[in-house]
Parts: C-alpha cells; sequence; structure tokens
C-alpha cells in the first residue's frame, strides 16, 4: 500500500510525495504486462493471443515502466487530490525520485492551488476614480462634434477601466504560484519561438529589432503572466462576493447567435469554457455601473 505525505510551500505551491512499495510496483509490471500483451502482434499469432512466454520477448521492461508511468501516477494522484481536498489550476509537475527495478519508488508531484484574495474597499476605490475622471473629462463647448461623441464615451469607459483594474492589481493581494508562471511562461517562449521561425528570423535578430535582451523578455513576459493572473482571480473572487452568475439563458443565447452548426456544436461541449469568460464580463460591467 503507498503512502504519502504533503508538503505546503508558499504561494499556494503544494508537494506531494508518494512512496510505493516494491511489491506493489511488481504487482503493476504485471497487470502493465498484461496490457501491453492484449495489443501485441507476433507473427503466427492472433493479436491478443501471443502466449506469455513468447510477449516476453517482444515486450521491454522500458515499455512495461512507461506503461505502468502512464496508469499508476494519474490513479495516485487524483486519490491524494480527492482525500485532501486539493484544487489543483494546471497540470502537474511530475518527478520519479527513485524508480528502480529491486527497490520501492518515489514520487514527487507538485501542484499550484488557486490563490487566496483579499479584496480592497473597491466600491470606494471605484467611486474615487469615476470622481477623479470627471474632473479631468470636463467638457467644453464646441469640443466634441457628433461623430466623434459615440468614440469619446467609448474612449472614457476603456479609461475608466484601465484605471480600476490598474488599482485592483495594485491594492488586491495575493500571490501566484511559480509553477503556474513558469508553466505559462514556457508555453508562451515556445510559442514565440515558433512565430520568430516562420518570419526567417533567429532569436538573436528578433531580440536586437526590439532592443532587448532574452533576460528582458522573459522578465517582462513574467510580470505580465503574473498580472494576468491576478487580474483573473481578483475579478473571480469580486464575482464570488457580489453573487455574480452565469444563467443558462446567458449560454443559450451566446450559442444561438453562432450560426455555423460544427463550431456551435463545439462551443456548445465547451461550455463551461464560455460560461467562465461571461461571467468575467458579467463582472467588469458591474465594476463599470457601481
Amino acid at each position: 500500500m503507498y503512502s504519502y505525505k504533503i508538503n505546503h510551500l508558499p504561494k499556494r505551491t503544494c508537494e506531494i510525495t508518494i512512496h510505493i512499495p516494491i511489491a506493489d510496483i511488481k504487482k503493476e509490471q504485471e497487470i502493465a504486462f498484461d496490457k501491453i500483451r492484449q495489443n501485441l502482434e507476433v507473427a503466427g499469432f492472433r493479436k491478443g493471443k501471443v502466449p506469455k512466454e513468447v510477449a516476453k520477448k517482444h515486450i521491454s521492461q522500458q515499455l512495461i515502466y512507461e506503461e505502468i508511468i502512464k496508469s499508476l501516477i494519474p490513479r495516485l494522484y487524483d486519490e491524494v487530490v480527492k482525500k485532501e481536498n486539493l484544487t489543483p489550476i494546471i497540470s502537474p509537475r511530475i518527478d520519479l525520485v527513485k524508480a528502480k527495478a529491486t527497490e520501492d519508488w518515489e514520487i514527487k508531484i507538485t501542484i499550484a492551488q488557486p490563490p487566496q484574495v483579499t479584496l480592497p474597499a473597491y466600491k470606494e476605490i471605484i467611486k474615487s476614480i469615476k470622481s477623479e475622471l470627471k474632473k479631468t473629462n470636463i467638457w467644453v463647448p464646441g469640443k466634441d462634434t457628433a461623430g466623434s461623441e459615440k468614440q469619446n464615451e467609448e474612449e472614457n469607459k476603456h479609461q475608466l477601466l484601465n484605471k480600476i483594474l490598474e488599482r485592483l492589481l495594485l491594492e488586491s493581494k495575493l500571490e501566484i504560484s511559480d509553477l503556474v508562471i513558469e508553466d505559462e511562461l514556457n508555453r508562451r517562449l515556445t510559442n514565440l519561438l515558433d512565430d520568430i521561425k516562420k518570419i526567417g528570423l533567429t532569436v538573436e535578430a528578433y531580440l536586437k529589432s526590439k532592443n532587448i535582451t532574452i533576460e528582458d523578455l522573459k522578465k517582462n513576459l513574467t510580470q505580465e503572466i503574473e498580472d494576468t493572473y491576478k487580474l483573473e482571480f481578483i475579478l473571480m473572487e469580486i464575482a464570488e462576493k457580489e453573487g455574480i452568475q452565469v444563467e443558462k439563458e446567458d449560454l443559450d443565447k451566446l450559442f444561438t447567435n453562432i450560426t455555423d452548426d460544427h463550431q456551435r456544436k463545439k462551443a456548445e461541449e465547451n461550455a463551461y469554457f464560455y460560461a467562465s469568460i461571461l461571467r468575467k464580463q458579467k463582472t467588469i460591467d458591474f465594476l463599470l455601473t457601481l
């Protein structure tokens, strides 16, 4: 029977160390071997009917270990997460600390959980921002034309939203797990590298064109990622506090506006994703009307 211990790290990061006795690993090896044998094809035998002794000559130990890792680790991970009421927000980082053939196994799984958010007095902050903007946006006769009135209204709304988000970001208290930031940073750097290659540039040429170093690039991206995640969780916390929800009617209206049947079906299958976007927009609308 496996055992585990949990180490709670800063920034809502958590390390789970799982110890698996060699006796359990041997049982898993037998299960993995039988599973692989079911799909094994050897000349002279039907698929799934290869004798055990023959199969042993065609199934490597490496393949068996790969099957164990693919099936055992996710199972243990799910069990521990449920038992401990953990709430991972991204895929875990998995490290095989010890995985030798004749010894107990030790696995370290690192997870990131949602940050604990302490909100400022956001209603008072927004009232203060609106008061300041009214003083700076004083109407002058002849300044605006009828054609630009709507444009000015949108610009003012955009300016108000930016100032609200800036203050919320500045005055809210929360920390994002380094695991989340590192994962997103690696994803963005990989995508950027692909984009650079597509336009025929080297990384060095791209950085030179931007007049930055690779360290500057990583620093800027890290700050952008951290701010983006912080704002997401700040808005989620406000939505929870204000009871802002997305109703079925909201989603139905959204899906009805998608005329392509295939695209609409895909959207409906990802209803949770669209619900989160709608809830975020509802929260922003709420803040703007305070």
